[in-house]
Parts: structure tokens; C-alpha cells; sequence
């Protein structure tokens, strides 16, 4: 019952601060005021300073009728609470300005307090960034890191779906757990709540509102402990999100891209800037405070160590693959001889030997 009645007591404070009636610092403050909340009086109101709008909602028990139907919608959906003051809410995001009060999870509640980094970048890359987040994502999932990403079309799509190919991913919402979007992700946050987790600051029901995504990417960058950007420009949400990174005192990491390209100039800036240049997962990986750094690197260097044994065909095919970019099943089936209808049918037994990756519109690569 006790728990409960805590449970109403953050999911009330959160949607004032959700709706931009409270700041989460001023939230905290109120933090032993439980049993006030529950009997709201103006003088305990007046003593915090609280707006007349956010006093309003107390003092009518508007906010606690609210609380109640979200709890009775967690426990239908089978989503998980965290609050502020549990000792499972992630530590790194414990220490950030302006904290989330609570974080509605699908999913593994526990990968959140694990070793993560962030992957961000346009949501229109190019074939050069579509191929370079996935396969730096897949490599920090290999590594035995959580990747971090916000679930929107483009580079945060293709991270989430290269760390699924070797480990966990958490998807961070600018939207309720009810109002899943873009929508053609609903399916993907399918596969990341089985290993890892989708999760939220926001209301149940509450839209995409364009002023949630920044709010959004400090919630990403807090989770890790390391932001890498993989394309956009100078005016993309990568960029706000890698700036909150590096006033949260994390690393921040920027994959260079061609000169004359205009989703480049976001990552050449922050290198200008300061931030490491990443050509590899290692340069990734160096940049972890240990003893993460230590552990991420054996694990990868253990995976690298491990060669296929393949023969005949299998093995033709697969040397001829590209490791770091991409080659068309027409262009491969020319260059090794092989028809394509006999090569698809090695390339999907090599694919569930998990040794060969396949990127939309039949390009194929090696799985590092």
C-alpha cells in the first residue's frame, strides 16, 4: 500500500512537470511531501512557491485521479514504474540537471543501470551513414555495451537494429509508451523490449510534441557514457543531443564524413570543436572510463579472434563480401560468377549462421 501510495505521489508531480507546470528541481524539493499531497492546503503550497496553475491541480485532486489511471494502465500493459527514488532509477541519469521524476519502461527495467553509449545522427543519412551506424552499433552491442538511441527514422533506426544483431538497445520516446512513433517503428520496439528496453518520461497517452525531443535527448545522453554522432547537420537534434552530452561531462565522439556534404558538417564541427574523431569502434571504446573501457575491448577482441570455418561456396562468397561497406547482390553475383538465385540461397545459410548482414534493398556485407 505504502508503495503504492509513493507511486501516485511521482506520477502526480510528474505530469505537472510533464506539462510544463513545475520544474523537476522544484518537483524534488517537494519530495517529503507526501502525505501533504494527499491533503493539499494552500499554506504548505505558498511555502514552495508553487504557480497558481500547478496549485490549482493539487489542491482539486485532479492530478491524483490521474495517477490512478496510469497505475491501472501500467499494470494492464505490463510496463514497469521506476521513480526517482528507487535505487534501480540509473544512477548516470541520477546525476544530470533536471532529472526525470519517473521513467515508464517496456521491456528489461535493468539495462538501463548498464554500461552505455548513445548513437544519434540525421534522420535522412546517407548510404555512408546508414551503413556506418549500423555497423559501429553492432560492434558496441558485440562489445557487450547497451546502445542508446531515440527510436526516429534514419541513424536511430539503424542503430537500434545493428546492436539487436548482437546485443541490447534501449529506445528512449519523445511520446507516451501508447503513442509509439514514427509508427512504422512498432515493430522494432517489439524486438528491443524482448532484450532491452523502450522507455519514457512522458504520460501513457502523450503525442510526439515537438517540444519533447529535446527534452528527449538529455535523457539519451544521461544514460551514456559516451555520445557518438554518425551525420547531421549543424542545426539536427544530434547536435543538441551531443551538446547536453558534453555538459553532462560525457564523452562525445563524431564520425567524419566527406567535406562537401552537407549532413557532414554537424560531426566535422564537434571534431573541430573538440570531440574525438571515431574511424572505429576502438576509438569508441578508448574514449569509456574504466573499467568499462577494459572489458568492452576483451570482449571485442574476443569476437574478432573467432574465424568462420566455412567451405566450397560459403567461403567464396563470404571472402568476396566487404567488411566496412556494402556490395549489391547483382554486383556480387558479376564479380565472383555465381547466379543470383544460387547466391541468395548461400547468403540467407550464411545469414543464419549470423555471419553475413543484410541491408535493405539486397546490399549484403560481412557481420563483423
Amino acid at each position: 500500500m505504502k508503495a503504492r501510495r509513493r507511486q501516485l505521489f511521482w506520477l502526480a508531480l510528474n505530469n505537472l512537470v510533464s506539462a510544463g507546470l513545475l520544474s523537476a528541481k522544484r518537483a524534488l524539493s517537494l519530495f517529503d511531501s507526501e502525505d501533504r499531497l494527499f491533503s493539499p492546503e494552500d499554506d504548505w503550497l505558498n511555502f514552495y512557491k508553487i504557480g497558481s496553475a500547478a496549485k490549482e491541480k493539487l489542491i482539486s485532486g485532479e492530478l491524483l485521479d490521474f495517477a490512478r489511471g496510469e497505475l491501472e494502465k501500467l499494470a494492464e500493459k505490463e510496463y514497469t514504474l521506476i521513480t526517482f527514488e528507487e535505487a534501480r532509477y540509473p544512477q548516470l541519469l541520477r546525476e544530470i540537471v533536471e532529472p526525470p521524476l519517473v521513467l515508464y519502461c517496456y521491456g528489461q527495467p535493468e539495462v538501463l543501470s548498464w554500461a552505455s553509449v548513445a548513437v544519434v545522427g540525421s534522420r535522412r543519412p546517407t548510404p555512408y551513414g546508414r551503413v556506418l551506424a549500423g555497423k559501429f552499433s553492432e560492434e558496441l552491442a558485440a562489445a557487450g555495451l547497451v546502445v542508446i538511441s531515440g527510436l526516429a527514422r534514419g541513424v536511430d533506426t539503424l542503430a537500434h537494429r545493428g546492436a539487436l544483431r548482437s546485443g541490447r538497445t534501449v529506445a528512449v520516446l519523445g511520446s507516451g509508451l501508447e503513442q509509439i512513433y514514427p509508427k512504422e517503428n512498432r515493430m522494432l520496439v517489439e524486438r528491443i523490449a524482448e532484450k532491452g528496453a523502450v522507455i519514457s518520461e512522458f504520460p501513457l497517452s502523450s503525442e510526439p510534441l515537438a517540444f519533447h525531443f529535446p527534452l528527449r535527448n538529455r535523457v539519451i545522453s544521461g544514460l551514456s557514457l559516451a555520445c557518438l554522432v554518425v551525420e547531421g547537420s549543424l542545426r539536427s537534434g544530434a547536435l543538441i543531443t551531443a551538446r547536453l552530452a558534453n555538459d553532462q561531462g560525457r564523452e562525445v565522439l563524431a564520425v567524419p564524413g566527406p567535406v562537401d556534404s552537407e549532413l557532414s558538417r554537424g560531426p566535422n564541427y564537434l571534431i573541430k570543436q573538440g570531440a574525438k574523431l571515431a574511424e572505429s569502434v576502438e576509438d569508441v571504446l578508448l574514449e569509456l572510463p574504466e573499467p568499462w573501457k577494459e572489458a568492452a575491448l576483451c570482449r571485442l577482441a574476443n569476437k574478432k579472434n573467432i574465424s568462420p570455418e566455412l567451405q566450397g561456396r560459403e567461403k567464396q562468397v563470404y571472402e568476396a563480401l566487404p567488411e566496412n561497406s556494402v556490395i549489391h547482390i547483382d554486383d556480387l553475383s558479376d564479380k565472383i560468377q555465381i547466379a543470383v538465385a544460387e547466391l541468395l540461397t548461400i547468403l540467407l545459410s550464411l545469414e543464419m549462421k549470423e555471419l553475413v548482414v543484410q541491408e535493405a534493398g539486397k546490399f549484403f556485407r560481412r557481420r563483423t
